[in-house]
């Protein structure tokens, strides 16, 4: 089993950024993947942005496109988010997920395609 720990979120004005943090533990792949989803109230759960472990290959949604930015740290087994010029919609509940193995960008937009997820972090953004 793979443990994922996001932190980083909170209530931030409209305009502002925040960094999301998510650490793995537990069992570890030789390669896998990362992703960050969120969920508003009353949606559904949708992609935010991936990145492959193995290339760092990054793939975002069109709607956080230019504002937010993936990385990772190999070492760490860690994966961020920082989020710039954050909207009243981007609020919402971010979780982190993993998935091991290889995948296609096509795979990793997808939320069935991941084995692992966090609890979640809150972000809130104020208008």
């Amino acid at each position: 089993q793979v443990q994922l720990v996001e932190s980083g979120g909170g209530l931030v004005q409209a305009g502002g950024s925040l960094r999301l943090s998510c650490a793995a533990s537990g069992r570890t792949y030789s390669s896998y993947s990362m992703g960050w989803f969120r969920q508003a109230p009353g949606k559904e759960r949708e992609f935010v942005a991936a990145i492959r472990w193995t290339d760092g290959s990054a793939n975002y949604a069109d709607s956080v496109k230019g504002r937010f930015a993936i990385s990772r740290d190999n070492a760490k087994i860690a994966v961020y988010l920082k989020m710039n010029s954050l909207k009243p919609e981007d609020t919402a509940v971010y979780y982190c997920a993993a998935r091991p193995g290889l995948a296609t960008m096509q795979m990793l937009a997808r939320v069935n395609d991941y084995d692992y997820w966090g609890q979640g972090t809150q972000v809130t953004v104020s208008s």
